[in-house]
């Protein structure tokens, strides 16, 4: 695995490697990267979508892990001189949350790749904040 050293936190660089653009950025760092795995990072900010009563809400927990799928597509075009694809959210399986994040933290989400055919990849996410791992999910995406 490639360890970006240091890890890559300029923002404008970063929304160049997915397809959503702010309010909706659920990524603010890239950590680790090779062919079959992506971790990112998020501080959990007040001005955040998904930030209500100073908790991280579930829907911005899916995002994340969805973006953080996105953004290893991204870096990969990115490595080769392309622009970044569009994909889709296909099917989201064995979504878990066992706790929210409250304002302030730092989470780190770790993408596997466990199949990449045809422009349609499965992965398994987990998002970790601070020694607890706070979520899990299967995603499935396809590129546009």
């Amino acid at each position: 695995m490639e360890r970006l050293q240091p890890p890559i936190t300029d923002s404008e660089f970063i929304i160049e490697l997915i397809p959503q653009k702010n309010p909706f950025v659920m990524v603010d760092t890239l950590h680790h990267f090779s062919e079959h795995k992506i971790v990112s990072g998020l501080t959990v900010k007040s001005e955040n979508l998904f930030c209500v009563d100073a908790l991280f809400l579930e829907p911005g927990l899916i995002e994340n892990m969805a973006q953080t799928v996105a953004m290893h597509k991204g870096y990969t075009y990115y490595l080769k001189n392309k622009p970044a694809p569009v994909g889709y959210i296909g099917a989201i399986k064995k979504a878990e949350i066992f706790e929210l994040p409250k304002l302030g933290s730092e989470l780190v989400t770790t993408v596997t790749i466990l199949h990449d055919i045809m422009g349609v990849t499965l992965v398994e996410a987990k998002v970790e904040c601070g020694e607890r791992v706070i979520a899990t999910s299967e995603i499935k995406t396809a590129l546009a």
